[in-house]
């Protein structure tokens, strides 16, 4: 008979084990709060746009209520016809339009030409030019007001739309996002075969440039259009003729001396920001996809 015994199978250490559990708790915990946190942002973020279309279905005095109306009414379409008995909706609306989408696509076009050289090319003055960018980059906008508004008149722009769309046809920030875009997601390797295979600066910059910054000229298209599509001081300040009013311009005229209709201020209010959010959803696809796209690369 051998001599051989039988091991008996190690129980686990209950310290161990303890340990695990816990670990396991704390997780689950921190998934908890992390999940309600998150839950909690969106609901902040969703509640002032539900709060505008309350405000747009309900009357004054229902606005003013106490306690809060915190439901939808039954005055959307009297809002409605109001804005529109007030106000050159669509005139308006087009003028926006075109400033905004003129405004975007001269950014979009002049920043990334910009950051495309400043990223991949190297030319004397470079840095020089770089620091005084980033300088205007943090001047307040309000301090260019009274200059830029000398500018424009000396130039006869006052009451067109050329007085919206040159001073905005390209930017700091733009610049220096698209800088780190074409820094990052651009290799060198491309460039300089583009330039072995006899491409000029500008070839190189739409065959290979633009197809890599395509992420970041979607965020910078919607960024800009959105400002300026929401910009209120300047065309206030530059705009004299009625007929080349734009939207925000437009709306402000529906707040009267004496009295002010808050259910018809708020239907114009929801009017102008129903086509940012459309904007929003087509451009952030090609946003979101041009990041995860990174994200697989890295």
């Amino acid at each position: 008979m051998s001599n051989a015994t039988l091991t008996r199978p190690q129980l686990a250490d209950p310290t161990q084990a303890r340990q695990d559990r816990n670990a396991v708790k704390r997780s689950m915990v921190a998934r908890v709060v992390t999940h309600l946190c998150i839950w909690v942002g969106v609901i902040m973020s969703i509640f002032p746009f539900y709060w505008l279309v309350v405000m747009s279905t309900n009357t004054t005095g229902d606005i003013f209520g106490y306690p809060p109306k915190l439901t939808f009414g039954p005055h959307l379409l009297e809002n409605l016809h109001n804005v529109i008995a007030n106000v050159d909706l669509l005139q308006s609306l087009a003028n926006t339009v075109f400033v905004s989408l003129s405004c975007a696509l001269l950014v979009m076009f002049f920043d990334s030409l910009a950051a495309f050289a400043f990223a991949k090319y190297h030319f004397p003055g470079k840095n020089v030019l770089f620091m005084i960018l980033l300088v205007t980059f943090l001047i307040p906008g309000s301090l260019s007001l009274v200059p830029s508004f000398v500018l424009v008149s000396k130039l006869g722009w006052i009451g067109g739309f050329q007085s919206l769309i040159i001073p905005g046809a390209a930017n700091a920030f733009g610049i220096f996002l698209l800088r780190q875009f074409a820094t990052s997601s651009i290799p060198d390797e491309l460039v300089e075969s583009a330039r072995i295979d006899g491409a000029g600066f500008f070839r190189t910059y739409w065959n290979v440039g633009v197809p890599m910054l395509r992420g970041g000229l979607a965020f910078l298209g919607i960024f800009t259009f959105i400002g300026a599509w929401n910009d209120y001081v300047w065309p206030l300040i530059v705009l004299v003729d009625p007929k080349r009013q734009t939207l925000q311009t437009a709306l402000q005229t529906l707040n009267t001396i004496y009295s002010t209709d808050y259910g018809m201020v708020m239907a114009g209010a929801l009017i102008s920001v129903l086509p940012l959010i459309g904007v929003f959803i087509i451009g952030s696809r090609h946003f979101i996809s041009n990041i995860a796209a990174g994200a697989l690369k890295g």
